[in-house]
């Protein structure tokens, strides 16, 4: 049997550079394509690229993942919402398989996702690493057993340049201490502080951001009680970190029965 094709979209961005690559190192998947932007000169050309042998390949880009010939296996995405959204309606016609590291969907796009895994196989994903999976597994641990006399705080902090916030991993963490405390994250959840906000809520799940420079990505999440304060957090070294979790799951989706999966499906977390 043939490795699963891949289409990267979004092929000349700083994650789709570095997905990329990693397919083409891959002995498992094949990259047959990638997306770009219709502005971009590229599109409808080809674009070189090396692997990490040195090995030069030249990649097909086109603006439109319509216009491919051939039928992807597996998309990986990480452009932004409303691509995102043309890239599904794509994958839904083909029956390609979709992995989503994109952020910051609106409740209807969120919902219009949910609605296509009932016909393909999706991975979505706020963070692709093992260490944030890892991570969130604690989190909903230590919430179940620490109990409300712990307050709840997640900070994250990333570039300048990122366009959403919270981040799509602090909602993951907020979602996975929400599971353990059995509550409704849309519910607990403390977006914003300012002025005279009175005593803190019982049971409040509390966000703050960082946009600063160049951040990768940083997540620590705090449970505060009187006597002592507990942190879990993790810090992105590189980006290569979401790029090869990305790999991972487009080799575990590819061919996979329809649903909604998450990275701790994939990494049987």
């Amino acid at each position: 049997m043939s490795n699963p094709n891949v289409i990267v979209a979004g092929i000349r961005g700083r994650m789709g550079r570095q997905i990329a690559r990693l397919v083409l190192d891959s002995e498992k998947l094949a990259l047959s394509g990638g997306t770009v932007p219709a502005s971009d000169s590229l599109a409808g050309d080809t674009i070189a690229m090396t692997d990490t042998r040195d090995t030069a390949h030249d990649i097909p880009v086109t603006d439109d993942l319509a216009k491919f010939d051939g039928v992807p296996d597996v998309v990986i995405d990480f452009t932004a919402p409303d691509h995102t959204m043309s890239l599904l309606e794509t994958c839904l016609r083909e029956k390609s398989a979709l992995v989503i590291g994109t952020t910051g969907f609106s409740d209807e796009q969120e919902e219009k996702i949910r609605q296509a895994a009932e016909k393909i196989a999706i991975v979505k994903a706020g963070n692709m690493s093992l260490g944030i999976n890892l991570l969130t597994l604690l989190v909903e641990q230590a919430a179940a057993a620490l109990g409300p006399d712990y307050d709840i705080e997640i900070h994250e902090a990333h570039h300048r340049h990122k366009k959403d916030a919270p981040s799509g991993t602090a909602l993951m963490l907020g979602e996975a201490a929400a599971t353990g405390r059995k509550v409704s994250l849309k519910d607990q959840a403390v977006y914003a502080r300012e002025g005279q906000t009175g005593v803190r809520p019982e049971g409040a799940i509390g966000f703050s951001v960082t946009r600063a420079g160049g951040i990768i990505g940083e997540h620590e999440v705090l449970f505060g009680a009187e006597e002592e304060i507990i942190s879990l957090s993790h810090k992105a070294l590189d980006r290569s970190v979401f790029a090869r979790g990305a790999v991972t799951a487009a080799g575990w989706v590819a061919g996979r029965e329809p649903g909604l999966y998450s990275m701790r499906d994939v990494l049987g977390l």
